[in-house]
């Protein structure tokens, strides 16, 4: 799954802005457990997606870095944890706060204000690398609600590593009311 979210995430990125960073996988690469694949595809793509994108923009046109990610796990573990390490230069401890807040973006947004859909003609096939503002928020919540966690670590002016943190399924129970 991991596999795929890199391949995708590194295709729509090179189609955005001509070039992507190389991803290292690191750790439990052959690591198989017990987890809902779409919700895990959809916190990869988005994690790798941010990452990707901010390297691409705070290193303009010189050597990328590559992106690293780790899997961690062990036999006794409570959790699966991923991290994602990028340089891409981090996000400023004044937008620390917001970035769980539905529609606040890093990026350029994806759509013009005053952007209106119609119901007729063409919109048209591309899709925003970033700039929607509910990735981060989506991936916490599918975390959170099979009893793990995101969380993000950031360094202004050097990068940014995402902690994936993923209950393994079938030790906690569904948070229904």
């Amino acid at each position: 799954i991991t596999e795929h979210a890199v391949e995708d995430a590194r295709y729509l990125c090179e189609r955005s802005h001509g070039d992507s960073p190389d991803v290292f996988l690191h750790g439990r690469t052959d690591l198989e457990f017990a987890y809902v694949p779409s919700h895990l595809y959809y916190c990869m793509f988005e994690l790798l997606k941010n990452s990707l994108r901010a390297v691409v923009e705070f290193h303009n046109g010189s050597a990328l870095p590559p992106v690293k990610v780790i899997i961690a796990d062990g036999e006794d573990n409570e959790d699966v944890v991923i991290k994602i390490s990028d340089q891409g230069g981090g996000i400023s401890r004044s937008h620390m706060p917001r970035i769980w807040s539905y529609l606040f973006t890093t990026a350029k947004p994806a759509f013009n204000a005053g952007f209106a859909f119609s119901s007729t003609g063409d919109h048209g096939t591309d899709t925003p690398l970033a700039g929607l503002g509910y990735g981060l928020p989506i991936s916490r919540s599918y975390a959170r609600y099979f009893g793990g966690d995101l969380n993000i670590m950031s360094m202004e002016g050097y990068g940014t590593d995402a902690y994936l943190h993923l209950c393994r399924l079938g030790n906690k129970d569904e948070p229904l009311p």
